[in-house]
Parts: structure tokens; C-alpha cells; sequence
């Protein structure tokens, strides 16, 4: 395999400190002089990732692949493409192939193993990470991909050390860091986390996570629509037990949504006390249809928990009930944010957007094979 051109150097080191336009820029010049080089069209691809523009970003990786098949880096390129566009098993037979040509390289096997974990192949996401850290003990690519694999696999604990070993050696890596913030949100340790997602963020301006610094809302309403359902179902069937067989049980169902809305309560103010204001300023800028979602599910939750708590208080039937009917709407609004944050996110819009075109296609030709046997079975 042929070395990397002299315009490859210079596009990559501006890369390497966030000047992607140039970057894009001296790329391109170089294709101009050289349109089938394997090396710039995967550096090229790779700006286009960062810049977050997977769609194109795909297309030159698949293009450096076309140009430079037995160049590993271009196989690894697509494959991290692929990982974005929640193409999984794709990504897995591309990372593969990297490691084929280049068995020694660490990044490769890194790369394998979160493709797999994509995939929830945890097993082998884990012996590949393995497999690469063999190759390079103190890479701190190869601890941040362990800690992606186990908290991708629900184990929080291993993912956590695995994130202090990769910072004990890079301080200042901003993914390392933000990992450990959410790694902290997931435990409930509120103001630690929001402390260092500030911090993140302020280091990093023009990458500033807002989705991930308004987590203590979003984790409010997601808790609360599990528990608002749970207990105004409850309530409401003690009331039934109530009105069909014994009616002293009313009084239990009275206590229990006094307590229940109280524990509640209690869960919102030991989540967003501790979180201060960032949250809130965060929100008003989620993306619109996120937000909306999210504005909207803090009200209807904030006015069904108070129902509950009312019905304790005041022996009306209708409150629980009303509680529960404001569940379902809770749910709804939770996809609505959920799908607001994918057509955010360029990558899981472009997800979408392939299977829309497939389902498009796949219409078309099932279409078109209903249409044919239906004039082959037709009596001549």
C-alpha cells in the first residue's frame, strides 16, 4: 500500500485541532490532482463524520473502499460511518475486514468491538476491546471503547473505571469526561454530573451537548411515567375493589395515592434540586418538536401526580381515574420526544430516512410481483 500524499498531512492536522472547513478544503484540492486516492477520499470521508454529515461522509468511505480496497483505514472509516447510521451488522463485516488486513493494529479491533456492541454482541464486543489492548496496554481509544462496550452492556461500574483509567492518562479528553457525567446521571448523582457537563461543555463550546444537559428532566418524566401509571392503576383498581366488593378498602385507596404521590414528588425534587437552573435553560434549546414533548409532558405529569395526591385528601372518585387517563398521552409524548431526537440527530435521521427507502422500494417491488402473478395466473 502506497504512503499517504503530502496533502493528506496537512488535511489531517487541521482536522485534528476542529478546522474542519479547511481540512474539507485541502482535501479536496488534493482529489482534484488525484481522484482515486484511497488516503485522502477516507480523510476526506472522515471530516465529513465530524462535521456530521454521515450521508456523504458514507459515500466517500464507500468510495475510498472502491478506490483502495486493501487499505485498512478506509474499511475502518466506513465502518465507523456505518456505527452512526445504526447500520450494525454492516458495520461489524466492515470492521472485520479491517482487522484482516491489519491484524497489529489496535484501532481496528476497537473499532470491531463497538460495531459489535452496536449490535448487542456483547461477548465478543468485549474479547475484541480485549484483543486490542493487548496491542496497546495504555491506549486511551481502547479504555473509552471498554467503557462504551460495558455501559452499553448495562454494567456501570466496569465502565466507570474503565473511563477514570483512559482520563487518568488523558485528562482533558472530552468524551472520556462526558462519559463519566452520564455514567453519574444513570446513578442518580445529580450534582456531580451536571458539574462536569457544564465543565464539558464549556471547554467545548462548539460541541456543547444540550440534549445530554437537560438529562435530569428527561429522566423526571420517563421515571414519572412508569410510576404515574403504575400507582393511578393501582388506585383505581382498589377503588373497583371498592365499589364491588368492599368498601372499606376506599380508605386504603386513599392513603395509598397520598403516599405514592408524595414518593413521587419526592423523586422530581431529588432529581432537579440538586441539577440548578442548567436544565431548564438547556430546554428551550432541545430541538423544537423535542421540546414541545418535553414542555408538554412536564405539565400533563405535574398536573396527574397532583390529582393523585388530591384524591387523598378529597374522596373523589374521577381523580385517579383522570390520573390514569393521562397516561397513555404521557407515553405518546415520550415517542414524540424520542422521535424529535432522532430527526436531530444527522445520523439516526439518515437512519430513518434508509428505511424509509427500503419499506419504499420493498412496496414497490412486492407491487410489482403481485402484478405479474396476477396476469401468470390468469386463464389464457
Amino acid at each position: 500500500m502506497t504512503s499517504p500524499p503530502g496533502a493528506y498531512w496537512r488535511a489531517q492536522r487541521l482536522a485534528e485541532v476542529g478546522h474542519y472547513d479547511q481540512a474539507e478544503r485541502v482535501a479536496r484540492e488534493g482529489l482534484a490532482e488525484a481522484p482515486a486516492d484511497g488516503w485522502l477520499l477516507t480523510l476526506l470521508a472522515s471530516v465529513l463524520r465530524l462535521r456530521r454529515d454521515y450521508a456523504a461522509a458514507l459515500r466517500g468511505a464507500d468510495a475510498a473502499v472502491a478506490a483502495a480496497p486493501r487499505l485498512a483505514d478506509a474499511h475502518l472509516e466506513r465502518a465507523e460511518n456505518l456505527i452512526v447510521l445504526v447500520r450494525s451488522k454492516e458495520a461489524v463485516d466492515a470492521a472485520a475486514e479491517a482487522v484482516r488486513l491489519e491484524p497489529e493494529d489496535a484501532s481496528g479491533h476497537f473499532v470491531l468491538a463497538r460495531a459489535l456492541a452496536t449490535a448487542r454482541n456483547f461477548d465478543r464486543a468485549r474479547a475484541a476491546a480485549a484483543h486490542g489492548r493487548s496491542l496497546a496496554p495504555r491506549s486511551v481509544e481502547g479504555l473509552l471503547t471498554v467503557a462504551d462496550v460495558e455501559r452499553d452492556a448495562g454494567n456501570r461500574e466496569p465502565a466507570l473505571a474503565a473511563a477514570h483509567a483512559a482520563l487518568a492518562i488523558d485528562p482533558d479528553n472530552a468524551y472520556g469526561r462526558w462519559l463519566i457525567a452520564m455514567l453519574d446521571a444513570e446513578r442518580l448523582r445529580v450534582r456531580r454530573s451536571m458539574r462536569a457537563l457544564r465543565e464539558v461543555a464549556r471547554d467545548n463550546p462548539a460541541r456543547a451537548d444540550v440534549v445530554s444537559m437537560t438529562w435530569p428532566i428527561r429522566g423526571v418524566l420517563s421515571g414519572l411515567r412508569r410510576g404515574l401509571a403504575a400507582s393511578a392503576g393501582l388506585v383505581c383498581v382498589l377503588l373497583l375493589v371498592t365499589l364491588w366488593w368492599w368498601p372499606p378498602v376506599g380508605t386504603l385507596a386513599r392513603i395509598v395515592a397520598a403516599v405514592l404521590a408524595a414518593v413521587m414528588a419526592g423523586f422530581a425534587a431529588r432529581v432537579l434540586i440538586p441539577a440548578g437552573r442548567l436544565p431548564w435553560r438547556c430546554l428551550s434549546l432541545l430541538p423544537p418538536l423535542m421540546r414541545r414533548a418535553d414542555t408538554a409532558g412536564l405539565a400533563l405529569t405535574g398536573v396527574a401526580v397532583v390529582l393523585l395526591g388530591l384524591f387523598g385528601a378529597v374522596p373523589w372518585w374521577p381523580l385517579p381515574v383522570i390520573a390514569l387517563a393521562v397516561t397513555p398521552v404521557l407515553w405518546v409524548l415520550g415517542l414524540t420526544e424520542l422521535l424529535g431526537a432522532g430527526l436531530d440527530d444527522p445520523g439516526s435521521r439518515q437512519a430513518l430516512a434508509d428505511w424509509s427507502n427500503e419499506l419504499r422500494d420493498w412496496w414497490r417491488t412486492t407491487k410489482k410481483d403481485l402484478r405479474d402473478t396476477w396476469k401468470d395466473d390468469r386463464p389464457a
